[in-house]
């Protein structure tokens, strides 16, 4: 019989000793996360949840590499992640338009795009893994992905925007302040991980649904973040009928103008695994 685990992360806040006096409170990121473990606790995964102080960056590579070690053709594997998006220089030059590399922003330090697509390297030929992302510039985070903010709403060292909304997003100032302070250990982490573009090389199939667009940001709320509460209301405590594209529809189509969730797969196609109606072991 397939195979079911599942990792739920959600920080309120970071460690201001590594994020240059920066704590990046935030209201519904744990919230979140309760809400995405209870969805696969119905479904019969084994969920490991971390909050806040327990979402280290060890204890995430960690969880996905032993997923990794574990699982075998036919199983799969969920993330979900709420909490701030970051950014830092790219080294390695994988990046070819804006020289930098997403981040998630875990508790005592960032998580590099290029670190999670090696750490999805690692899965067997056969394993399903379901990502979301409620974070902003989440729209491509499973791999490398870029966006630079231009004129937007976050111009201070605060993650408020000029119409009181919260954002997941850490602030430029706050960026980098923790960068110039934790240089070498960036660089370092950049330097480990060479993108490879071949498809072959991804023997699982990875589906990211996100929380935004990599030109958007993610709302934070009072009860969940927007992008979760609507992908709450779309999965409507299981009565969802449909597949992934038709689920990530219904959450877009209940989402503001200016933050859409988007949809998006690498790895080796499996249209048996974006057919299936979310959360199937």
């Amino acid at each position: 019989m397939p195979k079911g685990t599942a990792l739920t992360i959600g920080l309120n806040s970071v460690d201001p000793s590594h994020y240059a006096g920066w704590s990046g409170d935030l209201n519904a990121c744990e919230a979140d996360a309760e809400d995405m473990t209870s969805i696969a606790q119905s479904k019969q995964f084994s969920v490991t949840p971390l909050m806040t102080k327990a979402a280290t960056r060890a204890a995430v590579i960690n969880h996905i590499s032993a997923a990794a070690v574990e699982l075998q053709s036919g199983d799969i594997f969920m993330v979900s992640y709420s909490g701030h998006g970051g950014q830092v220089p790219d080294v390695n030059r994988d990046e070819e338009s804006d020289n930098e590399d997403e981040t998630w922003c875990l508790y005592d330090g960032q998580l590099l795009d290029d670190e999670l697509y090696s750490l999805w390297l690692k899965f067997k030929a056969g394993v399903r893994i379901l990502v979301f992302s409620d974070s902003c510039h989440s729209g491509t985070v499973t791999k490398l992905a870029f966006y630079r903010e231009l004129g937007g709403p976050l111009t201070t060292a605060t993650n408020k925007g000029a119409n009181g909304v919260i954002y997941r997003y850490m602030p430029p100032d706050a960026a980098l302040r923790t960068y110039r302070n934790n240089k070498q250990f960036y660089e370092e982490l950049g330097k480990k991980v060479k993108r490879t573009t071949s498809r072959s090389a991804f023997k699982a199939s990875v589906l990211l649904i996100s929380g935004c667009q990599d030109s958007q940001l993610s709302a934070d709320g009072t009860f969940n973040g927007a992008f979760t509460a609507q992908l709450l209301r779309a999965w409507n405590d299981g009565r969802f009928k449909g597949d992934y594209r038709k689920f990530h529809k219904s959450i877009v189509r209940r989402m503001p103008p200016d933050q859409t969730s988007n949809y998006y797969y690498v790895g080796e196609p499996n249209p048996a695994f974006e057919s299936q109606t979310p959360f199937t072991i």
